[in-house]
């Protein structure tokens, strides 16, 4: 059984997100992967990688992932944050990384932490 990895951007973190997948991309492709919809595709048309895509984030994707998480089918979470700006959607945000913590998922929020999760798997 495949590991599940969810994957989200910040619209400013997208690129660096898009990037680390192409960078990891052999890795990446043993997994079954969820992404936020706009974030998805962009990782989709650099890496043609196989992803389920969600709602846009603002448009419930966070909390798609943050169902997935509840209902014990995400492996992981990889979630590119941008701290300089302020997002509408804050308040799904913190809930989907208030989740992630409370149920043990391995999260990151950076290319750092995104290496260092992967190598969890």
């Amino acid at each position: 059984m495949s590991k599940k990895i969810g994957l989200v951007a910040h619209d400013k973190k997208k690129q660096d997100l898009t990037v680390w997948c192409s960078q990891v991309k052999e890795k990446l492709a043993q997994y079954d992967l969820f992404a936020t919809g706009t974030t998805g595709q962009a990782i989709i048309d650099a890496t043609q990688l196989p992803i389920t895509l969600l709602k846009s984030g603002p448009l419930g994707g966070d909390a798609q992932l943050g169902a997935m998480i509840v209902e014990g089918e995400l492996d992981g979470l990889v979630f590119f944050i941008d701290p300089l700006t302020a997002m509408p959607h804050d308040v799904d945000v913190k809930a989907l990384i208030r989740l992630a913590t409370l149920y043990d998922v391995p999260f990151a929020c950076n290319k750092a932490t995104a290496d260092a999760v992967l190598t969890l798997f």
